[in-house]
């Protein structure tokens, strides 16, 4: 999607200035010098891995801060945005384009995003988001020190995992089976992985991986996961872009057989998901708008320390639990910053 269609989407997002609606010309006061005439237009280019309404409610909010910093479209910031829709090659092509821009700085949602711009440019100073591991990953040489051109915020730390198994026994503690939806090309989605088999173990639940890439696998392999008798079973859906194309299908399948869900982002939530817990998405783009002001106004990525994020929220769908049979307990209801019904 290109600017100006986005910003179409937004309902028109440009400031008028007030004296260009009167009848007289506007004159500019002797003294002033060229200079302060007019501001420079800074460019900011965002490219993003996921597609469709969530990429454009996270662009909506990372516009949203950066305007509450200064930064107004059409007054002195232009916005090229790309949406990668969960395609590599769709990345990779967008990544290119935007490179060749020649853009102030350029916003990354999404680990794949990240590492497609980071092979077309070393120098033009990147902004990441939603990147699980930057250092393994080899974005950064470190999070203190990022030493490149770029730098920004992780998602998560490894071991919230572990938490979501806990929130899944809490909710149903008769669970023994648990199928963990995730992105098996993805290093983030083999870390989050072995997080979760390691507390399963400890627990003697069983765990089975299932694949996000393709909507037919998912379909036929939650299928055959719901299907065996062996105990009770339910399921956890990992961080990854795939995993938020394929939200709405991996939703209606939970509700379908009857298979309580956890989910790291709440996106699923917002479409019938039973419960998710993850970073707070508004203030982790908030910060990574902080980040892109501060390079704007002279800052050096390789001096910007990459940051965990602090706030998490855990989001409850009351409808989706009396639809399974579940009531929640009052101590997952008490930590709760949404309940949608």
């Amino acid at each position: 999607m290109r600017r100006r269609d986005f910003f179409g989407i937004l309902g028109g997002a440009a400031v008028a200035c007030p004296a260009l609606a009167t009848a007289q010309p506007f004159k500019l006061p002797q003294a002033l010098k060229p200079a302060q005439q007019r501001q420079a237009i800074r460019n900011i280019a965002v490219l993003t891995g996921a597609a469709g309404a969530v990429s454009d409610a996270r662009v909506r909010v990372l516009v949203q801060a950066l305007g509450e910093l200064g930064w107004l479209e059409a007054r002195n910031v232009r916005f090229e945005i790309r949406h990668g829709g969960g395609n590599a090659e769709t990345l990779r092509q967008h990544a290119t384009e935007l490179v060749a821009l020649a853009p102030d700085v350029i916003v990354a949602n999404g680990g794949t995003a990240t590492e497609h711009l980071l092979r077309a440019t070393r120098t033009i100073p990147i902004v990441f988001s939603f990147v699980p591991d930057p250092v393994g990953s080899g974005f950064v040489d470190s999070l203190s020190r990022p030493g490149g051109n770029a730098s920004g915020f992780t998602q998560f730390e490894y071991g919230i995992s572990a938490k979501w198994l806990e929130l899944l026994k809490e909710i149903s503690p008769s669970i023994t089976r648990v199928a963990v939806l995730r992105d098996s090309s993805g290093a983030a989605s083999v870390g989050q992985f072995a997080v979760i088999q390691a507390a399963a173990q400890a627990q003697q639940i069983d765990t089975r991986s299932i694949n996000v890439r393709d909507a037919g696998e998912i379909e036929r392999d939650v299928a055959e996961f719901a299907g065996s008798p062996a105990g009770k079973s339910g399921m956890i859906v990992v961080s990854s872009t795939n995993a938020l194309v394929h939200r709405e299908l991996i939703v209606k399948l939970a509700a379908r057989h009857k298979l309580p869900t956890v989910y790291a982002q709440r996106e699923f939530v917002n479409v019938g998901g039973l419960i998710s817990y993850g970073t707070n998405i508004t203030a982790l783009l908030a910060n990574a708008a902080g980040y892109v002001d501060r390079i704007l106004k002279g800052a050096k990525p390789a001096d910007l320390p990459v940051q965990a994020p602090t706030k998490f929220e855990l989001v409850v769908n009351t409808k989706a639990a009396l639809a399974l049979g579940l009531e929640f307990p009052p101590t997952v209801l008490a930590r709760a910053e949404d309940i949608t019904q």
